[in-house]
């Protein structure tokens, strides 16, 4: 599930985060998806739990996954705003949306809009 270089510049729970990333991008972890134990993971890449756990809490922090108390950590899913230039973008989005569906444009005529890649109907 994680690969590890360890001939890699980077720290090694960057490699775990970075990793982690690329699998939740790929979509081989989807939302939902509950990650392995600080304990599991750790023996089976023979490194130390904190290790694992400051991997963890970069990417909670940075909304790639969430904590539940008890229960595990899970996917979140990518973090919608990921660099300044596309947040700006998507709030631009939502606001167009906003007016299209305060105008009377369906949802759905939206969706369907955006599946087109954004090419009318003319």
């Amino acid at each position: 599930m994680v690969h590890l270089d360890y001939r890699d510049a980077r720290p090694i729970y960057t490699q775990i985060a970075d990793n982690f990333r690329n699998q939740i991008r790929a979509g081989v972890l989807a939302e939902g998806d509950k990650l392995p134990s600080v304990r599991e993971l750790a023996s089976e890449l023979a490194i130390n739990p904190n290790t694992i756990q400051r991997a963890y809490r970069e990417l909670e922090t940075d909304g790639w996954i969430a904590s539940v108390s008890g229960k595990g950590s899970f996917v979140c899913g990518a973090p919608r705003q990921e660099n300044p230039e596309t947040d700006a973008l998507w709030q631009e989005l939502d606001a167009v949306t906003a007016k299209l569906m305060a105008s009377g444009t369906s949802r759905q005529a939206i969706l369907q809009y955006l599946k087109q890649g954004g090419v009318t109907n003319a």
